[in-house]
């Protein structure tokens, strides 16, 4: 089976600034960045699962992305589930701990932006 790769922090010489606020959104702060981890949450795994969210996140960008988050240690890449030769992504405990941020968001909207549901179960 292959080995997972394991991915890494940012290293403080590549931050902005020491502010919290500031790295965060320098891994996060985009407008598709948490759309893909609020994907992982709801169990999608596979580039091909991201592209199909009905944001419709060009390819390029999730690429992007998601080498973001790798280099960042909020996902991990892992055998896919099927078998086959090609990878998927998890959710580091790094990025598990995003869980409550996400939760707040979604409830935020649902309280303030007319027009908006959520699957509640799963995130």
């Amino acid at each position: 089976m292959p080995k997972k790769t394991v991915a890494k922090s940012t290293p403080p010489t590549a931050r902005r600034s020491p502010c919290p606020v500031a790295c965060a959104l320098d891994l996060f702060g985009d407008k598709w960045t948490l759309l893909i981890i609020r994907d992982l949450f709801l169990g999608r795994a596979r580039f091909r699962d991201f592209i199909e969210s009905p944001e419709g996140i060009p390819t390029n960008i999730l690429s992007d992305r998601l080498e973001r988050l790798l280099d960042g240690g909020v996902v991990e890449q892992i055998p896919a589930a099927d078998g086959s030769k090609r990878l998927a992504y998890q959710l580091t405990d790094k990025g598990m701990a995003l869980r409550p941020v996400l939760r707040c968001i979604r409830d935020w909207g649902l309280k303030w932006e007319q027009g908006t549901s959520a699957n509640l179960e799963k995130a």
